[in-house]
């Protein structure tokens, strides 16, 4: 009786820490958007001019509860990118093997000059602002993943996948990409069974370094 009673104040904490969460993700993202829109034009207008193609980039990822959703990016691929990677599959066995390792490449020959640039400092990522207010993201949480990823997570999935996932997090200023995938895995999960403001205080903390010392972290 007593790990019951435990147990329901422990969900009765998280879901009111969840409902600051909210409140804090709109708040935030709305200054973000407003205070920042003269880098969100000047990044733009800098897309716009060095390559062809949109301005943003539209990729679907899974969100709560499985719910599929676009996460919003500016572009940093060439307009041809889909078959410069068919092509790298197709040809280049070592590539083949480091993506289906991380979903990700190194030395990723699609990435625009500004591209790279972005990447690196993350500013890529602001967009997904605009998916935090339409509530498909939050600013702290697990890294959003593709279908295929699903597997990779095994059992630890329907944890990962009760929360929103978010645009920084553990696994994002933890090293991102020079991590393995388990270490992920691990620290997605450590993240939701650990759910706190001073969790999130730290990583807020630990991404304002990242950005302002981006050195090397894993983006790419």
């Amino acid at each position: 009786m007593d790990f019951v009673v435990k147990l329901f104040k422990r969900k009765s904490k998280k879901n009111i820490y969840l409902f600051i969460k909210t409140l804090f993700d709109i708040i935030f993202s709305s200054m973000v958007i407003i205070l920042g829109s003269p880098l969100f034009l000047l990044i733009s207008l800098l897309i716009k001019f060095s390559s062809r193609g949109p301005i943003f980039y539209y990729h679907k990822r899974v969100g709560k509860n499985f719910k599929s959703f676009y996460c919003i990016k500016f572009r940093t691929m060439h307009p041809e990118a889909d078959d410069i990677f068919k092509t790298l599959l197709e040809t280049n066995e070592e590539i083949k093997q480091e993506f289906e390792k991380t979903h990700k490449l190194k030395n990723d020959p699609r990435i625009t000059n500004i591209g790279k640039f972005l990447r690196k400092t993350s500013l890529d990522e602001l967009p997904q602002f605009l998916n935090v207010l339409k509530m498909d993201m939050s600013v702290i949480g697990p890294r959003p993943i593709v279908k295929k990823e699903i597997k990779k997570y095994g059992k630890q999935i329907n944890k990962v996948l009760s929360i929103n996932p978010g645009i920084t997090g553990l696994w994002q200023v933890s090293g991102r990409n020079n991590l393995s995938y388990n270490k992920r895995v691990y620290l997605d999960s450590l993240y939701v069974d650990s759910l706190n403001f001073i969790m999130d205080l730290r990583i807020i903390i630990r991404t304002f370094g990242v950005l302002l010392f981006p050195m090397d972290r894993g983006a790419y």
